[in-house]
Order: structure tokens, then sequence, then C-alpha cells
């Protein structure tokens, strides 16, 4: 009897995890046809592609809600582990910031949708190179959670600062168009929200990262010397699982 409950447990949380990949898949999905999208603005598929992901939010807000009421469900059970209490806490903050990805892959769509509106909206030059680093944070924070890979999401955390730098770079860019060309005033100003989406996309990303470490990193272990390393560790704030 004591094993089929503890089989049930773990059924329980293996559930848990699943339904938290399958979120992370979905929003996955959406964020990059949303990429896509910006650095292809004038691509005729472009509308197909914003179509999809208006078309996912519906279904990624419906799997946060499945989520949390799942992860409460577990909390009213009592009696957890350590690391089911760590795993149902770090569900519901992934959860959270999964949805704010999927959310501003929506953002993204309405600014290409606004830009397709401008005839010769012409992205700036690095903004595909932003697009590339933020789409390898989400996905390397995503396998972290598959893999349940501290050691990963650690990567995660050292790649925040280059896309701050793109964004920065892009900004001066495209102040210094507007100032020159009014005409681009409008384009300049959608790419620019744009690139804003961009850096919070990876914000969360980072925060994803953060979040399995507590998660899967054994209590007391001692920071290495490439943990310390880390470029965007908590914004001022005590690591959480030291």
């Amino acid at each position: 009897m004591g094993s089929a409950a503890g089989l049930t447990e773990t059924v329980l949380y293996d559930t848990l995890v699943n339904y938290l990949i399958s979120m992370a898949r979905a929003v996955e999905g959406a964020m990059n046809r949303a990429l896509e999208s910006i650095v292809s603005v004038d691509d005729p598929k472009v509308s197909a592609l914003v179509g999809e992901v208006f078309l996912l939010e519906p279904r990624i807000n419906e799997m946060e809600i499945v989520i949390d009421e799942h992860a409460i469900r577990l909390l009213r059970r009592g009696a957890f582990t350590d690391d089911e209490m760590r795993l149902i806490v770090a569900a519901l903050k992934i959860t959270n910031d999964l949805e704010r990805i999927g959310d501003l892959a929506v953002n993204l769509a309405e600014r290409v949708t606004t830009l397709r509106e401008v005839p010769g909206s012409q992205p700036p030059e690095e903004l595909e190179a932003m697009t590339v680093a933020v789409r390898a944070m989400v996905s390397k924070s995503l396998g972290a959670l598959i893999f349940r890979n501290a050691t990963m999401a650690t990567q995660v955390l050292e790649s925040d600062d280059l896309v701050d730098q793109y964004q920065d770079r892009i900004f001066e860019q495209l102040l210094e168009q507007m100032t020159k060309q009014t005409a681009q005033v409008v384009p300049s100003m959608q790419f620019i929200l744009a690139t804003r989406h961009l850096e919070r996309i990876a914000d969360h990303a980072t925060n994803i990262a953060e979040d399995i470490i507590y998660w899967v990193r054994p209590r007391g272990r001692i920071l290495n010397t490439s943990d310390l390393q880390c470029s965007n560790l908590p914004r001022g704030s005590s690591l959480p699982w030291r």
C-alpha cells in the first residue's frame, strides 16, 4: 500500500514537470515565429507566422492555468520532501515567466503588423543577431528544464549581457536614423519597441534558468569558479541556491 502511494506521488510530480515542458514548447514555438517575423517584415509568409502567434496565445494561457491548479493540488496534499517543495515553487515561477514570454511574442507580432503597413520598413543592422542571441537563451533555458541541467542553466545567465549590448547599439543606430530621416520615425520606433520586447524575453529566460538552478542544484552545494563568473546573477540579491 505504501509503495502504491509513493508511486502515485511520483506520477503527480512527473505530471507537473511534463505540463511545464509542454507549455515551454508551445511558448518556444510562438516566440520562434515572432522572431522570424520581426527580421523578415516584407516576406509574404510573415502574415501566416503572425497569425499563428496570435492563435497560440490562448493555448499558452490555458496551460498556465492547468499548471497552477496542479501545483496547488500538490500543495494541498502536504508532507513534501525538500526536493518536491523546490519543484513546486520553481514550477509556479517558471510558468509565470513562460506566460510572459508568450505575451512578448504577441507584442512582437503586433510590431510586425504595424511595420507591414509602413512601406520600406527595413530592420536595423544587428536586429537579426539579437534575435539569434535571444533564441539561443530561451532554447538553452528550456533544454535545462527538460534535462534538469544546472550547468546548462548557468550558461544562460552568462548570455544576458550580450542581448543588452545589442539593444543599446540598435537604439543608438535608430536614434541617429530618426534625427536624419523624419520619414523613418514610425518604423524606427516600432523596431525600438521590438528590441525592448527581445530584451524582456532574455530577462525571462534568465529567470527561468535561475529557477531551474534553484530546483535541481543539491542543497549545500558550494559554487565553483564558473558559477561565480556568471555575468547576470540575480539583480543585487543573494543567490537562491546558496
